[in-house]
């Protein structure tokens, strides 16, 4: 496919996500032991043929440099346009606001990269939220913009899940069309949006210019509701799995999801690989008194105690006599011997000492900060 180009907003924070997100951004958080967050998207566009990508990134953002790089390992290195990382250099050229502070909604954010979307070669422009799990069949999703002559195509979910407050739902008529458009109602109602947009190059200048001169900051609220009976808005109803992060909560309970292979069968389909940052670990050490029950265990791991029902990322050590249930351990983490855990979030670099006993619960994980050692 050469005539979509790929818009990923990567810019976004959440206060509800807390410690998780207080040194990256949401969509370079780790995510099913050997992924971030971005991978998913970013790989949904690869697969279906997308050569050229901008992700537009605020602060926070080293952890995702990191991460990308030149796009080699999503086969974005190219010559001639691939993976075009875009930090808010552009947006001082904006007097209305200094450049340290964050984008305020989607059409904000584009406006900061005008000159960047002037520069697409395609017809079309795929916009996403990067931090969305999803294995999208993109290429079906054109193929229906097309030929629905849609101003816009939304990608929507007729089973809403995410936290209403911040969650756009459409109210459809009798031919499909999105007849009203709800921005953070009190309750899901509808087909809840999943912030995946395709539109022509032709109608994303035009909108990013309206909004610029008229200081719109917000795609859902301020272009898509007041004007949903002038543009032609169609949901595309996907149906299959697909998460929105947006609290801590929800990024446990969507971790741990993955250990249903149904759920997992569909977030990891076969035929649209997730691709990532390529690592050369070696395989996991499982000593003679470690017990593993449903979990997934990353490679390059050394295990001496006891997994259940755990996301277990590369590099984690679990000294022997540990016992480690429903927990998130992230990337090169320490659980030293004796050590309990039950409903934790470990980020990278934790160190659990001997006999540590650390609880949360189901619906109230506990998070423990990157680099620390309790």
């Amino acid at each position: 496919m050469n005539n979509l180009h790929g818009i990923l907003f990567a810019y976004r924070t959440n206060p509800e996500l807390k410690d998780l997100t207080l040194h990256r951004t949401l969509a370079s958080l780790p995510f099913g032991g050997r992924y971030r967050v971005i991978d998913f998207i970013l790989s949904s566009l690869v697969n279906a043929g997308v050569t050229d990508v901008g992700v537009i990134m605020h602060e926070s953002y080293q952890s995702l440099l990191n991460h990308l790089g030149s796009g080699k390992d999503f086969d974005l290195a190219r010559r001639n346009g691939g993976l075009r990382l875009l930090p808010p250099f552009a947006y001082a050229k904006n007097d209305r606001r200094s450049t340290s502070t964050v984008y305020h909604g989607t059409m904000d954010a584009l406006a900061g990269v005008y000159s960047y979307l002037q520069e697409i070669r395609q017809d079309y422009v795929i916009l996403a939220d990067a931090h969305t799990i999803i294995n999208l069949d993109v290429q079906a999703v054109l193929d229906a913009h097309i030929s629905s002559g849609a101003d816009i195509t939304a990608v929507a979910t007729s089973t809403p899940h995410s936290v209403p407050r911040d969650s756009t739902y459409f109210l459809t008529d009798e031919t499909g069309r999105a007849s009203e458009v709800l921005v953070g109602p009190a309750a899901p109602a509808g087909l809840e949006i999943l912030n995946i947009y395709i539109m022509s190059k032709e109608l994303l200048l035009k909108l990013t210019e309206y909004s610029a001169s008229r200081d719109v900051v917000s795609l859902s609220a301020g272009i898509l509701r007041p004007q949903v009976k002038e543009l032609k808005i169609i949901p595309f109803v996907y149906d299959s799995v697909a998460f929105r992060i947006q609290t801590v909560q929800g990024y446990y309970d969507i971790n741990r999801q993955l250990l249903d292979p149904k759920v997992r069968a569909q977030i990891f389909e076969p035929s649209r690989p997730i691709r990532t940052k390529e690592r050369n670990d070696a395989a996991t050490y499982y000593a003679s008194t470690s017990k593993i029950y449903n979990s997934l265990v990353a490679d390059g791991c050394v295990i001496e105690g006891t997994v259940e029902n755990s996301i277990i990322f590369h590099n984690v050590r679990i000294g022997k006599g540990a016992v480690v249930k429903d927990c998130v351990i992230m990337q090169s983490s320490t659980i030293e011997a004796n050590a309990q855990l039950s409903c934790i979030i470990a980020d990278k670099n934790v160190v659990v000492t001997s006999g540590t006993r650390l609880t949360g619960k189901e619906n109230c994980p506990f998070v423990v900060e990157k680099g620390s050692r309790v």
